[in-house]
């Protein structure tokens, strides 16, 4: 009896089912550090963060209190972590890199985490020395409560487009 062996008769590939279909992989999300959604993210995140800087700038009396101060700084910070990450994507993008690397993905996760925190935390103290002053002590007029708010709101408003690179970026780690 003779039998035959692959290398004479090639045997066909299985045809392919929905079990054995290679799963996708997390690259082609939008918001990660390379995407198009990616620098969009970053680029809301400077917009706000700038235009928090420059309404607290624009007021006289911030450094009246360390929150607002604090905002100032953590906002600049962030400003500039998104401006650079924005940079960096739009290179990616044109060049048609991939920034899937592993260390540049915990660099990213990393920043994005610390600026998200900073920004947090400014927001919140400066929302609580804006309610005291607007609600609680009455004195809008002499401030510029309005001014406070707005920027306030942006710094809220940077925070909430960072959270979402900094979550895919922590995804895209702990799922390697």
């Amino acid at each position: 009896m003779y039998v035959s062996r692959p290398s004479v008769h090639p045997v066909e590939a299985p045809p392919q089912t929905a079990q054995n279909v290679p799963r996708a992989r997390m690259k082609d999300i939008q918001g990660m550090p390379g995407t198009c959604g990616g620098f969009a993210l970053r680029l809301f995140q400077f917009i706000f963060a700038v235009i928090s800087l420059l309404v607290m700038a624009s007021t006289s009396d911030f450094a009246s209190a360390s929150a607002f101060c604090y905002l100032v700084v953590a906002v600049s910070l962030q400003s500039l972590w998104s401006f650079s990450l924005a940079v960096v994507d739009l290179y990616a993008i044109l060049v048609r890199r991939s920034l899937r690397n592993c260390r540049v993905v915990s660099f990213f996760t990393i920043g994005d985490g610390i600026t998200s925190t900073l920004t947090f935390a400014a927001a919140c103290a400066s929302a609580g020395i804006t309610v005291l002053i607007g609600n609680d002590l009455n004195k809008c007029a002499i401030n510029h409560c309005t001014r406070f708010e707005t920027a306030t709101a942006m710094a809220f408003m940077s925070w909430f487009s960072v959270s979402p690179s900094f979550l895919l970026n922590f995804w895209s780690l702990a799922s390697r």
